[in-house]
């Protein structure tokens, strides 16, 4: 029978057809799905993510692995009980108007679906209002704001205005990131946090709302 550590380390090498029978074989051993879940998947992605912020692992390897996370999932659903599914939270992402740059954005997306956060992906070019409908109607923790453009840049710096000017800000966290994006950026237009990477961000996005 396949054991966590086994399942962790085939997920890390992107290789979905062997996770997928180690899935299988520890779920036929008795290995209960929330354990497979939460202590040799999502902890696998945490190693990923912490690879993929230091240089150890590049995009393509990472979304091997992400894609990996999915097809074990499906394998693991209909064994998981309700409190197995336990969002680690809700996040609201798109890249802002303007800008239609997506590969970084979908990367987080499935960075943070892997760390077990629910995450609601508006695409790109989104308009601020669309971003206030999503706070309004999903209540999310986090707000991921997203450019590649050094000219949709102020867009962001909009958009985290118009939050606050619409009374949205109490309730959500807003980080922000992108090739352009740094730090200082980030502190300059009142965002919470900023993220360099895929890995960081759902690493980051955890911390926050531990």
């Amino acid at each position: 029978m396949a054991d966590l550590k086994t399942i962790t380390e085939t997920l890390i090498a992107g290789d979905d057809e062997a996770l997928v029978r180690n899935v299988q074989e520890a779920l036929d051993g008795g290995m209960k799905a929330g354990t497979i879940l939460s202590d040799a998947l999502i902890a696998g992605m945490d190693v990923v993510g912490s690879r993929m912020e230091s240089g150890e692992m590049y995009i393509p390897e990472v979304l091997m692995s992400a894609m990996c996370m999915g097809a074990a999932v499906e394998v693991l659903k209909p064994f998981l009980s309700e409190g197995d599914t336990t969002s680690a939270g809700t996040v609201v992402i798109g890249t802002v108007k303007g800008d239609l740059h997506d590969i970084g954005k979908n990367l987080v997306v499935m960075m943070m679906q892997s760390a077990g956060f629910e995450v609601i992906d508006l695409g790109v070019d989104v308009e601020v209002e669309t971003f206030l409908e999503a706070i309004r109607e999903k209540k999310p923790n986090i707000v991921g704001i997203s450019a590649l453009l050094t000219t949709t840049m102020p867009m962001m710096k909009s958009t985290v205005d118009q939050i606050s000017e619409s009374g949205l800000r109490d309730g959500v966290k807003i980080m922000v990131g992108g090739a352009p994006v740094d730090q200082a950026f980030a502190d300059a237009i009142g965002a919470d946090a900023y993220a360099a990477d895929a890995g960081s961000a759902s690493k980051l996005a955890k911390a926050m709302l531990a």
